[in-house]
């Protein structure tokens, strides 16, 4: 029997399965109208995202799509009864449609920077433009962290009610990332500056013997443990470099890593410089006074700064225990893989911890820091990444006047990245062709 689609708004449960019926979707009546008692004003709120999502959990694709569009017809034709429930087509539209229109598939859709590099220029050039989201209780759309990609919506919620958003693409802004990258370099030239004054300070290990420590304690010195440790380091950059070239928003992400680096061994150049902590072994060879002249200081913070203060790199320091640099280097990079990695990519992230983890281990087998140099190194490395994304994802700086000024340097590298750096990948070069047409 044909079902009247006049006032579908006044529909109980049993006219919904009838026009689920007529429009060939029987096999979804008992789901729909009896287990989750959908009526006339629910079906007419229904999106492709309610389809997808628990507790409809809809799997069939082609299902999914042909229910939408007999939704979306219907919401059409009865927009006038919308409109009196208080629910716009406007906002359905930006909820439903609005991660299509600016998101495209997992591994390099342009489209999307196309349909949503429009707009007025706001902050330092960022494109942006405000679009009515329709009510603020008709906005349930959902973004995943990753395989829909990427470009970000704003919204906010005015007296009214209504909903603004602004759409806006992640802009490269190659300039700052340079600005990141002097930035860091810099601060590594004055570690290596600090640590040769610190090596100056050394207290002198036959009057102030190794620190108790549990860890050193109880574990017996392995030789080889710190090779091993920046063994560890290295793989990880190098997967880094890996996802860092084959990631769309890369210039975002060296910008993010290059800040977040060069502020923590800031940090650390005043925790090392204020306090001189006795070597944790007599294994260690090191006496205060060893460079004499200005010249031969200068020489050795080149070899510092040029070997990355690396072994393998033939640089040997002292002094610089408070907090570990190698622990700062293998976290970050453990986080920013995770984070800028799919979450289905459980192996990468596997192999990126268990690096972490059993670098640390080395670190400390090695007798090179105290157990509380690694500890505290750890922990402000993790707590300043978070800190820092739950700030960029949020936006909340930009409502904070706080923020702003305790944070001027997030401010200024974040303050066009309009919400999350999902996860996209395209190839970067012309060449060669056959990786450009797999990855991108």
């Amino acid at each position: 029997m044909a079902v009247s689609q006049s006032s579908v708004s006044t529909w109980s449960s049993k006219q919904v399965s009838g026009w689920l019926e007529q429009e060939g979707f029987g096999q979804y009546v008992e789901l729909l109208c009896s287990k989750h008692r959908v009526d006339g004003p629910s079906l007419l709120t229904l999106r492709e995202a309610d389809l997808r999502e628990p507790p409809l959990s809809l799997t069939v694709l082609g299902d999914i799509k042909r229910l939408a569009l007999a939704l979306r017809r219907l919401q059409i034709q009865n927009q006038k009864q919308m409109e009196e429930l208080g629910i716009g087509l406007e906002g359905l539209g930006a909820a439903a449609g609005g991660d299509r229109a600016c998101h495209g598939e997992d591994w390099g859709d342009h489209r999307a920077d196309r349909r949503c590099n429009r707009g007025d220029r706001v902050c330092n050039g960022a494109g942006r433009h405000q679009v009515d989201c329709g009510v603020s209780g008709s906005w349930s759309g959902s973004r995943p962290r990753s395989g829909m990609a990427l470009e970000e919506d704003q919204c906010h919620i005015h007296s009214t009610g209504d909903r603004k958003c602004l759409l806006g693409r992640l802009d490269p802004e190659l300039w700052k990332t340079v600005v990141s990258s002097v930035y860091v370099m810099l601060v590594f030239g004055f570690t290596s500056f600090v640590m040769v004054i610190v090596h100056d300070r050394v207290p002198d290990m036959t009057i102030y013997p190794p620190l108790p420590d549990i860890f050193l304690d109880s574990v017996p010195r392995i030789p080889w443990a710190f090779a091993m440790a920046e063994a560890c380091g290295l793989i990880l950059v190098y997967i880094f470099l890996l996802v860092l070239l084959l990631h769309k928003h890369r210039s975002i992400i060296l910008r993010r890593l290059c800040s977040l680096i060069g502020t923590v061994f800031l940090l650390r150049c005043v925790t090392m410089f204020v306090t001189s902590l006795s070597v944790p072994g007599q294994h260690l060879q090191c006496s205060s006074k060893m460079y004499g002249d200005t010249w031969s200081k200068v020489q050795r913070v080149l070899a510092i700064w040029s070997g990355f203060g690396m072994t393998l790199n033939g640089v040997d320091t002292c002094g610089d225990y408070m907090f570990s640099g190698h622990t700062v280097v293998l976290t970050i990079l453990n986080f920013f893989i995770t984070e800028y990695t799919p979450r289905s990519w459980h192996l990468i992230h596997t192999i990126s911890w268990v690096l972490n983890l059993f670098g640390i281990f080395f670190i400390l087998a090695a007798h090179e820091h105290y157990s509380i140099d690694v500890f505290i190194a750890f922990y402000i490395t993790t707590r300043l990444f978070l800190y820092y994304h739950t700030l960029a994802n949020t936006r909340a700086f930009q409502h904070s006047r706080r923020a702003r000024i305790w944070f001027p340097m997030f401010s200024f590298f974040e303050c066009n990245v309009n919400g999350p750096v999902h996860n996209q990948y395209n190839w970067p070069f012309s060449r060669p062709a056959c990786m450009k047409t797999l990855i991108g």
